[in-house]
């Protein structure tokens, strides 16, 4: 193990939390330390002493801060290998010391972009010196060691103190790793806004080049199986939902457990206040019960009766603050995690009795008009897309059958087709007085997500006790146009009396024709919402 002692150290840090003491552990070691414009002040006022830069560079400050590091006796000291003849002659004939740690953390670009700041106020946030020490210590760390995050300030502190002021490789290579992570990610960052920025201005064309990162919230006991590693990263997108969520009780989230809580938090989402109460029960990421009703106790009784076998260790997300009500419900079925904006204090003791329960307040509802992108990986690369965000309105609807719909139709028809876009194709989605009568999901082929959906509408019923199934008179949604009359014919023999789908099949003339002879009332959307 290679320990190098730290005598000079340099810091110039956005973030000061912890900045104080750090500082103060370093002194302790009787390190000489070098600072720049708002961290000098800030260590110089907790009476620490410190030398500015421009004492070293010989040079001022400049141009609005903008060049400040930039500088050979800043890189030269960062640079060097202290054990190498040349290096070290060089230092020496142009009085060159050796910069043993770097500590910085980079402008709050980020951080700037999600308050909605101006261009120029944007720009003026991307760091130029930062970066550039950073990638100079991290390069050079067989010598420096370098601090990007606050929360390794201890981990140095200890090292120092149990090697009488010096550091380890093995620490100096976890922190420099750390510092190339953190510098690509802030690029990233960088290079996405400006994405952003050029998409807004009416460029068309992808970027020839893009990156994304991110911040590891926890290491996961295992991915989808047991076998597979797997970690939750967070992006630092601006959004609510499991990554903004606290946990309030239970264990700890799995791989599968996020994946679903995301789902079943972007579907709930779709009914923002002042909407009615919605619930969503999501299994394997897709619902199996969604509903509206007047309070969430009633949005949730109504998705159960979908299919309450499925529902059995699923994953609940709710569009309102959690109430006891509705808790007292939930605690009669095993359930894996609940999420929703917030819980009250009625609804979190009832469900403490729940030790396992996951309990999770995402402290909103994610937008879901925002058009972010999202990405999934592929052997060798990445997809990229805008979010879906496609909505249909009643007045884009366009009526192809002789029958018009009747307004409850209406109603359902577009919550129909709005549940669809979150279930995975091909998806079938019958709905009933504003709630799931039966779900089709993730078939090769239409029909058969037609029929499954019945055929769970009808077990649901049998377990019920009731005298039909719910898509007896329920209104069916389709996520893309159906090419034959079979699919159309499926949903009508499941009992559905209208059909929402997108249309623009070339076999829409015998598939509306169907619709007439059946009694169908059928509404073309020209929109529709693959989910793969």
């Amino acid at each position: 193990m290679t320990l190098r002692p730290i005598r000079r150290a340099l810091l110039s840090v956005s973030d000061k939390s912890g900045l104080v003491d750090f500082a103060r552990g370093l002194a302790r070691h009787g390190v000489f330390l070098i600072s720049t414009g708002g961290t000098a002040k800030a260590l110089r006022d907790a009476g620490l002493q410190v030398t500015d830069i421009s004492q070293i560079t010989h040079f001022p400050e400049m141009m609005d801060g903008r060049v400040k590091t930039l500088h050979p006796m800043v890189h030269g000291g960062l640079l060097a290998l202290r054990d190498k003849p040349d290096h070290a002659e060089a230092m020496k004939t142009h009085s060159i010391e050796g910069i043993d740690l770097l500590v910085s953390n980079l402008y709050p670009f980020e951080a700037t972009v999600a308050k909605g700041a101006s261009f120029e106020e944007t720009i003026e946030q991307i760091d130029i010196g930062g970066p550039a020490m950073t990638r100079a210590a991290a390069k050079n760390h067989e010598w420096v060691t370098v601090v990007v995050d606050t929360q390794d300030y201890a981990a140095v502190l200890a090292e120092m103190d149990a090697n009488k002021g010096a550091t380890s490789a093995n620490l100096r290579r976890k922190l420099a790793q750390t510092a190339f992570a953190r510098t690509a990610a802030y690029d990233a960052a960088v290079a996405n806004w400006f994405a952003g920025e050029l998409a807004k201005d009416g460029v068309k064309e992808p970027p020839r080049r893009r990156a994304f990162a991110g911040t590891l919230r926890q290491p996961l006991r295992y991915g989808e199986n047991p076998h597979q590693e797997a970690s939750f990263y967070v992006t630092g997108e601006k959004r609510f939902g499991v990554a903004s969520a606290q946990q309030l009780q239970g264990k700890e989230l799995s791989y599968n457990n996020i994946n679903d809580t995301d789902a079943a938090y972007e579907l709930v989402a779709e009914f923002a206040p002042p909407a009615s109460a919605a619930c969503a029960i999501i299994k394997h990421a897709n619902p199996c019960g969604v509903a509206l009703g007047a309070s969430l106790k009633e949005a949730y009784t109504k998705a159960l009766a979908c299919d309450p076998v499925s529902a059995y260790g699923g994953v609940l997300a709710f569009n309102r603050t959690l109430d006891g009500a509705t808790a007292e419900e939930i605690v009669k079925l095993f359930t894996e995690v609940i999420i929703a904006p917030d819980a009250d204090a009625d609804a979190r003791k009832i469900l403490a009795a729940k030790k396992n329960l996951r309990l999770l307040a995402a402290g909103g509802l994610p937008d879901p008009n925002s058009s972010g992108l999202t990405f999934r990986s592929v052997s060798g690369g990445f997809l990229v897309q805008t979010r879906d965000n496609g909505r249909i309105t009643r007045a884009e609807l366009k009526i192809v059958t002789k029958r018009q719909p009747t307004e409850q139709e209406i109603i359902d028809m577009l919550l129909a087709f709005t549940i669809g876009k979150h279930v995975k194709s091909n998806a079938v989605v019958y709905v009933k007085d504003g709630a799931t009568a039966g779900i089709g999901a993730g078939q090769m082929s239409r029909v058969d997500s037609a029929r499954i959906a019945a055929i769970k509408a009808r077990d649901a019923a049998k377990a019920a006790g009731w005298a039909q199934p719910m898509t007896v008179g329920s209104s069916a949604a389709s996520d893309a146009f159906f090419p034959f009359p079979d699919g159309l014919l499926a949903v009508a023999e499941a009992g559905a009396t209208a059909v929402i789908q997108p249309g623009g099949s070339i076999g829409d003339k015998d598939v509306i024709k169907a619709a007439d002879d059946a009694g169908l009332a059928m509404a073309f959307t020209g929109m529709h919402h693959f989910r793969h």
